[in-house]
């Protein structure tokens, strides 16, 4: 659901509820398109999030922590000096627009009382946080627009600020007649959101599932209802006749209480949102101590609010590791097909290769033949006999510009040539599918990994590597820092208790050659998909002896975290761990086993 005027309303009176008469004492800017005010208001310490991201536009508490940049931008630098100390005097917005004011009043350097507002629109790609004085004069904005930007206004320091014009209609303001009367022949999900003002397509799609009402087939009585719960939402909010939940894994919505009871046919629960209150900023935490905390009614209170913090910080999340993950993958592709292009002009040497004895053949029996050969002859070939098959006649090409000897030379000098090529090749070929190899490891871990730690420390072996040294570039995407070298305890493989033993599972190289040649003793047993790539697993013996159920469980694991996943009857290798070398100057996760025995399995988890 978009960020629309009836969530923005929402926050607001909860936020109004909490925030009014509270004094601002940190203001941060985590990046280019968020603000974060530290606010103490009745004894506790709140964070206020105000995002202008024009996909994730919003405004609520957030007990998330976000990194802070070392050297504070233009904008927040000026909200420091301005709001600092500053009391919060009143929240609103004008019925469902999705403007919200915060209005400040503060001391200035002569000690006169002087009042600031703080504007946030949250209209999607026009999102913008804007600094006003007591005159209606912006002081500056996170954005600056003017005409030349095909902005409708300027939004520049010094001018006033002028509200965005209003090009629909308010829902509040109309009465069911009126509202009946825009109802034509077209979804209603089209008809109400292109009408009316701070209304999205996914509430009315939702509301409309609530009420079992047809999009496109409806009634009088429909729309009226239709009218009625809308303006029964509008009036509550602020209440806890209203819920924002889940409309589904990316999505969520606003409801009425009993309306949402009736239709999900069994009673609404939740845990009441018991969190401490912290700062945003990992380096200057402000907690609330836990006397300090918020009461479960007030938690309940700020329901809208906490449910966004939690619902966006999921969202931003995932939408990092999945910029993350396709930053990294694109340098393997970059690399893969580097080598995949290697690896044809190869090809294509060792097809030249091919016709290597042919040309020793040729030369041999010009050589053999030359007292038959007329040195003055000028032809383009000779027929004379092939005594390496059956003496059958051959037809050697020649070259009519030099003798028959030197063409012989020829041959042979060909000969050479191809011969050190194809021993040249031949070894660069080998190394060249190894190298394959690996980025079709790389490639299989990032698409496993699931986390933005998975991902930084696939980065830290792909940094590592000198395939990458020409195509390494930093990726898009603000992660912690890395030590590349990493102390091995710190490797956090996944792990399964089988049967009271423990099974270790790397979730990438790095993690495999740690659980191979750190973590593994001679006694433990060693699992892999035979000849399919996959994770290395390792199940503790601790000096027992291991039955079979409990080697098959494993071997189900070991399948199960492979390309073969999806497959049945899966051949797993098995083996102990002294039977595991890794070659020196082998690439990360590569390793050769012997004494091994295959298992083949269903793919399982525990």
């Amino acid at each position: 659901m978009a960020f629309d005027g009836i969530v923005t309303r929402q926050v607001v009176l909860e936020l109004k509820d909490a925030l009014v008469g509270g004094k601002v004492n940190k203001v941060f800017e985590p990046n280019k398109n968020e603000i974060i005010l530290g606010i103490y208001c009745n004894g506790k310490n709140y964070a206020l999030d105000i995002s202008i991201s024009s996909n994730n536009y919003r405004m609520n508490l957030t007990t998330n922590s976000k990194p802070n940049p070392l050297n504070a931008p233009n904008f927040c630098m000026l909200l420091r000096k301005h709001l600092v100390g500053a009391r919060i005097t009143g929240i609103y917005s004008n019925c469902l627009e999705r403007i919200v004011f915060i209005e400040f009043e503060a001391y200035n350097e002569l000690n006169d009382l002087v009042h600031k507002k703080l504007v946030i629109e949250l209209m999607g790609k026009h999102s913008n946080v804007i600094l006003l004085n007591d005159k209606n004069i912006i002081i500056d904005s996170l954005r600056h627009l003017d005409s030349f930007s095909n902005s409708c206004r300027d939004i520049l320091p010094a001018h006033e600020y002028v509200n965005p014009p209003a090009d629909k209609l308010d829902i509040c303001k109309i009465c069911l007649e009126d509202f009946i009367s825009l109802m034509k022949n077209d979804k209603l999900s089209n008809i109400i959101p292109n009408n009316f003002s701070g209304i999205s397509k996914t509430f009315i799609l939702n509301t409309l599932d609530v009420l079992k009402i047809s999009d496109t087939d409806y009634s009088y009585e429909n729309i009226t209802e239709l009218y009625k719960y809308i303006k029964d939402i509008i009036d509550n909010l602020g209440t806890d006749n209203v819920l924002t939940v889940y409309k589904n894994d990316k999505d969520y919505t606003i409801v009425n209480k009993v309306s949402y009871i009736d239709y999900i046919g069994r009673p609404f629960s939740s845990d009441p949102y018991n969190k401490t209150i912290i700062s945003p900023i990992q380096s200057e935490q402000f907690v609330a101590n836990a006397d300090e905390q918020c009461s479960p009614l007030q938690d309940n209170m700020l329901q809208t609010n906490f449910f966004l913090d939690d619902f966006y910080n999921k969202k931003e999340k995932d939408e990092i590791t999945i910029n993350y993950k396709n930053n990294l993958l694109k340098l393997v592709l970059s690399a893969l097909k580097k080598i995949t292009k290697k690896v044809n002009n190869i090809n294509m040497k060792l097809k030249e290769c091919e016709n290597m004895e042919t040309y020793r053949i040729y030369g041999e029996l010009i050589t053999s033949n030359l007292y038959r050969i007329n040195n003055n002859i000028n032809v383009d070939y000779i027929e004379i006999e092939n005594y390496y098959d059956n003496n059958n006649l051959i037809k050697i090409p020649l070259d009519k510009s030099i003798s028959p000897s030197y063409n012989a030379k020829k041959y042979f000098k060909k000969y050479n040539k191809l011969k050190n090529t194809l021993e040249i090749v031949s070894n660069q070929k080998a190394d060249a599918t190894k190298e394959l190899d690996y980025l079709e490891s790389i490639i299989y871990e990032l698409e496993g990994a699931t986390s933005t730690l998975e991902l930084e420390e696939i980065d830290v072996e792909i940094s590592e590597n000198v395939l990458f040294k020409n195509t390494q570039k930093n990726s898009n995407v603000k992660k912690n820092k890395v030590n590349k070298r990493k102390v091995h305890n710190e490797y956090e493989p996944i792990t399964y208790n089988v049967d009271s033993f423990t099974l270790y599972v790397g979730k990438n190289n790095k993690q495999n050659d740690y659980i191979t040649t750190k973590l593994g003793k001679n006694e433990d047993l060693w699992f892999h998909t035979k000849d399919i790539r996959g994770s290395h697993c390792l199940l503790k013996c601790n000096g027992e002896t291991v039955k079979e159920h409990t080697i098959i469980a494993c071997a189900e694991i070991a399948a199960f975290h492979s390309k073969a996943k999806l497959s049945s009857n899966v051949p797993v290798d098995y083996c102990f761990i002294k039977n595991v070398k890794k070659p020196s100057g082998s690439k990360p996760g590569m390793v050769i086993y012997t004494n091994n025995k295959t298992l083949y399995v269903e793919p399982k988890e525990i």
